[in-house]
């Protein structure tokens, strides 16, 4: 570690752990630590997997104590590593999306006072008039979808002025429910912060903006108009405009700069941890838009995290809202927009599918999974005149397209899509190895077909390259299948970043933040920084003429798949 030199700070509240990575202005890391929820409090929280569940409601909420006493112990485990806090110059991070938290009407004066002496948990929890904050899985709000997507005329319309068509997850209707629900609750809160802003409020010592491209997951904000949407305040406020005015006041302006600097940190984090008085905190965002920062992510690139869930993102100048997707304005970047697709059935489904298979005599518990999917041709067509089959594998309810849990099995004529029709029984087990990797993959570019172009003449439509983080881009069999069916003209990569992209996007957020000169963008300052060697890896050549086109010939057909499986699900 240099021994001088600006530090910066990022952090990633997920769901299960809260880590903070400080990194040096060249982008290296030189000092981490987490906290695990379950492992750090589990017992004392009684959570599982970081949450807590009402099943009867399909609610799941995390307590924002729990949260509060992660922050004091990270920061310690930082100190602990002598970490030189005092070298600290600004401050970002990414944090869940959707979740809100409820600050009462003590919240200013209790974040401006704190004492050093206690810690955080003692005294602030007072500031809050709601002691849980919903989570991303919370599933309690069908009623207030509908209501909302009603509300404009349709979930097309909804998605046009939010961005995304109205979902469970989503903070205008999380609102809206717990002001039904808890109405003594609602009048008593002052503030609603993003889990993103929350964070951001501590160290600020005060109620923070929220950040533009988190604010985009909320069914809230008007992204044409670049403002709330005053219908959907309304509604969620319980269908009054004075109602609509009050929940705007709570909610707050929305940051537009996603850098600069809202304010010096907190004293209680001076003399507590040895930071610098004039340690600046940059805006906060959601872990989604945290991650296209993780790296310099130009036009044409996407990303794909194969995790427990299944995201692709990528970043456009188009904004083309559709309601199977998800727009929300760039982190950084003013006219960028970020387009986002996410799956519940990813990593489980393909455990699912691999679990069936025998079991390997040795350590890998993927490797006849691996063999299964590497010895299948594309869509399982060995000769002329096979059908190309196609599947479905949702062991979840499935967000995009929303479906309840089931296995589906189809074949098609493999030229041309036509013949569309289901099986009757269930083709072998190692043939759903690769199917299912290839349905996960004909998804993504189904849905991102509208976004992208042919990188360079004479080829056709599809990404410049594509990134693979999370758990899967480590299995050669996924990442093969992957390439085949996305393309990618300039290859397939696996970004290693540790399992800490989120983190890094927050940090190199705050290095943007306070080193950027006037007008220099996110990409351009991260660009000449941001080193490839160690941190990616080519893991598939991506387009590969011939193969490519195959899949692009039943894409129709799958499209039909899902809209006869849905039809049939609607009627029932």
């Amino acid at each position: 570690m240099a021994a001088d030199g600006p530090l910066y700070l990022g952090f990633d509240l997920s769901t299960q752990q809260l880590k903070a990575i400080v990194v040096q202005s060249d982008l290296t890391v030189v000092s981490s630590a987490k906290v695990d929820f379950d492992q750090d409090f589990g017992a004392k929280y009684n959570i599982k997997k970081g949450v807590l569940l009402n099943e009867a409601e399909g609610e799941v909420f995390a307590p924002v104590a729990l949260w509060l006493e992660s922050l004091d112990l990270v920061l310690q485990r930082l100190q602990d590593e002598k970490t030189p806090l005092n070298r600290i110059k600004g401050i970002s991070g990414s944090c869940q999306q959707h979740g809100s938290v409820y600050w009462s009407h003590q919240a200013e004066e209790l974040l401006a006072g704190l004492n050093s002496d206690k810690s955080l948990v003692e005294q602030l929890t007072p500031a809050f008039s709601h002691p849980y904050a919903p989570n991303w899985q919370d599933h309690s709000t069908q009623h207030e979808c509908d209501k909302f997507e009603e509300a404009v005329g349709g979930a097309e319309r909804l998605a046009q002025i939010t961005g995304s068509a109205a979902h469970h997850r989503f903070t205008g209707t999380q609102i809206m429910r717990l002001r039904r629900k808890l109405p003594e609750m609602y009048s008593s809160t002052s503030r609603i912060s993003l889990v993103s802003a929350f964070l951001a409020s501590l160290f600020l010592g005060s109620v923070a903006p929220m950040d533009i491209s988190d604010a985009c997951g909320m069914n809230l904000w008007d992204i044409p108009e670049n403002n709330w949407s005053q219908t959907l305040l309304d509604l969620a406020a319980g269908g009054s405009k004075e109602g609509g005015a009050e929940l705007r006041q709570k909610l707050g302006e929305v940051r537009q700069d996603g850098g600069g600097s809202m304010g010096s940190i907190s004293s209680y984090f001076v003399q507590k941890y040895g930071f610098s008085a004039d340690c600046g905190v940059a805006p906060f965002t959601g872990d989604n838009p945290a991650t296209i920062l993780a790296l310099p992510l130009r036009p044409l690139d996407a990303i794909v995290s194969l995790g427990t869930s299944t995201t692709f993102l990528m970043s456009t100048p188009v904004y083309k809202p559709d309601p199977s997707y998800h727009f929300f304005n760039h982190p950084t970047t003013p006219g960028q927009y970020m387009f986002m697709l996410c799956y519940k059935n990813g990593g489980l489904a393909r455990e699912k599918v691999r679990d069936v298979l025998p079991k390997p005599e040795g350590a890998d518990v993927w490797e006849n999974f691996n063999k299964a999917a590497l010895a299948t041709p594309p869509l399982d067509v060995k000769a002329e005149g096979d059908k190309a089959k196609l599947g479905l594998y949702f062991y979840l309810p499935e967000i995009v397209p929303n479906i309840s849990a089931g296995t589906w099995r189809y074949e098609c004529n493999a030229k041309d899509g036509s013949e569309l029709q289901e099986v009757e029984k269930p083709w072998p087990v190692e043939t759903d190895a690769r199917a299912i990797i290839e349905s996960q993959a004909l998804s993504m570019r189904l849905r991102s077909q509208k976004l992208v172009h042919a990188p360079r003449e004479g080829l056709p439509a599809q990404p410049r390259r594509v990134y693979l983080v999370g758990g899967g881009s480590l299995n050669p069999a996924i990442t093969s299948v992957l390439a085949d069916v996305l393309g990618g003209a300039d290859g397939v990569y696996k970004l290693d970043v540790g399992g800490n992209a989120c983190a890094l996007g927050g940090a190199y957020k705050a290095v943007w933040a306070f080193e950027r000169a006037e007008g220099e963008t996110f990409d351009e300052l991260i660009g000449k920084r941001w080193k490839e060697e160690g941190a990616i890896q080519k893991v598939g050549e991506g387009y590969k003429e011939g193969v490519f086109e195959q899949y692009g010939e039943v894409l129709g057909a799958f499209e039909e798949m899902e809209e006869r499986i849905l039809k049939v699900a609607r009627n029932k």
